[in-house]
């Protein structure tokens, strides 16, 4: 497969996609990574949520392992980002449940406090990461803002909370911890709300966006990291994501840039003047104030991180051989990290966790398929308690996670209708990706890949 050719490639993929029948989530039909996370204060550690559960390495980057979505315990509703925290939990608001793994990745609960609703956004303090924040979206229920204290063992509602309220995301502040932004819907009407006091009291803001035809689903994305007035968020109108930009705290928006794509998520530059935003297909880069141009790569499940100068990226090993890249020149160029090939087994963790019992079982059918080492450390061998996870993240889970803990899953997404929604009969897209792998066993391995802007 020509790295010159990753349109001609997704055209294939969606002539297949045609072909199979009926549509299901983005990207479904083949193994892909969909977002990024370092742990906080550990550069070194890396956690990739995926289509097929999640790829974690504890070395820079030089192995990466399979936790399989099993031993997760999330279901049929993938978690669109997670946070690391210093101590060594993860955790990721499902859209169900929140769901948390107390020692780096091996074993995982969803949180009982909230066993009768529904988490829709996480957010951590950007200096304090034991202050964290959610907020919930179940119909028939009382929704709002819950805050803890002690890292997520705790939680406690915030003033707001309410019947016939359901918000979708919240933001902190960097430049104003004390700055809060959450985004949802009531009786039909689409909501910013802003809180100057970390949640105690709040400014609510009704967004008709009349210029746009039929709006719906306004979500803040992301806040500025030197200004407390500016806030980002999108919304769906026509088949397009609008990328919004308020610099009055959320009062008003205006348009930056149409993308149309299925949006993943952005970041800001450290300065805050520049943008970059992922795609479903594609990777878009530009001022603040707009607009955002189309990049050369990456090309699919183009989510974006960024660490101080470094540019974190999700692409497609289908379409040009890496799954995680990274960039020190802005996006312009991508340096390969890993290809989904190049995963080294399951993730090492201690008799008597969910990843330890449940993964290995499975993972020879998801290495053929990847085309990954079988048994890269030349056999099933037990790992031991030093190799075996995180020395620091606590004491593991004993068991799967408890199934009576998870609530109802809500209602999946809205797909995209576009080349990465694929579902029906998926022998045409198994076919191809046998080809893909087999294409991939025959050549050499280019482990860096550039593409410059257009």
């Amino acid at each position: 497969m020509s790295h010159q050719h990753p349109h001609r490639w997704s055209q294939v993929l969606c002539l297949l996609a045609v072909c199979a029948g009926t549509t299901a989530s983005a990207h479904a039909g083949l193994p892909e990574t969909s977002n990024v996370t370092l742990r906080r204060g550990h550069p070194e550690d890396f956690f990739l949520g995926a289509t097929f559960g999640a790829v974690i390495s504890r070395d820079a980057g030089k192995t990466f392992r399979w936790i399989c979505p099993d031993a997760m315990g999330y279901g049929g509703w993938n978690p669109t980002a997670y946070l690391w925290r210093e101590a060594g939990d993860l955790m990721a608001a499902t859209g169900s449940a929140l769901l948390r793994s107390p020692d780096g990745g091996c074993s995982w609960n969803t949180h009982p406090y909230f066993k009768d609703t529904w988490v829709s956004g996480l957010a951590a303090h950007p200096t304090d990461d034991r202050v964290l924040y959610v907020v919930t979206s179940r119909h028939g229920r009382p929704n709002g803002l819950y805050r803890s204290q002690d890292g997520g063992e705790t939680w406690a509602p915030s003033p707001l909370l309410r019947q016939g309220l359901v918000l979708n995301a919240v933001r902190v502040s960097p430049a104003n911890p004390q700055r809060l932004y959450a985004t949802g819907k009531e009786e039909g009407r689409m909501l910013l709300l802003r809180s100057d006091d970390a949640g105690e009291t709040w400014r609510e803001v009704v967004h008709t966006l009349a210029p746009l035809l039929l709006p719906y689903d306004l979500m803040v994305e992301a806040a500025d990291p030197v200004s407390a007035d500016i806030v980002w968020a999108r919304v769906s109108s026509q088949g397009s994501t609008f990328m919004l930009r308020s610099d009055d705290g959320g009062e008003t928006f205006v348009n930056v840039s149409e993308i149309q794509d299925v949006f993943i998520n952005m970041e800001l530059s450290a300065d805050g003047k520049t943008t970059w935003v992922g795609t479903l297909n594609h990777f878009f880069r530009g001022p603040s104030t707009g607009p955002l141009d189309m990049l050369t790569l990456p090309t699919g499940n183009a989510c974006v991180l960024r660490q101080g100068d470094t540019l974190y990226g999700c692409g497609s090993t289908w379409l040009h051989d890496w799954a995680l890249a990274r960039s020190t020149d802005q996006g312009s160029t991508w340096e390969h990290l890993f290809g989904l090939y190049e995963i080294q087994g399951t993730h090492h963790c201690p008799r008597g966790t969910p990843v330890r019992d449940l993964c290995p079982s499975r993972w020879p059918q998801l290495a053929e398929q990847l085309g990954a080492p079988l048994y890269p450390d030349g056999g099933v061998e037990e790992p031991t308690p030093e190799d075996a996870g995180t020395p620091d993240a606590g004491a593991p889970d004993a068991g799967t996670p408890d199934a009576g803990s998870t609530p109802e899953p809500p209602p999946g997404p809205k797909g995209s209708g576009g080349c990465g929604a694929m579902g029906g009969n998926m022998a045409p897209l198994l076919m191809l990706l046998s080809l893909f792998t087999l294409l991939r066993r025959g050549r050499r391995r280019v482990h860096s890949t550039t593409g410059p802007l257009p």
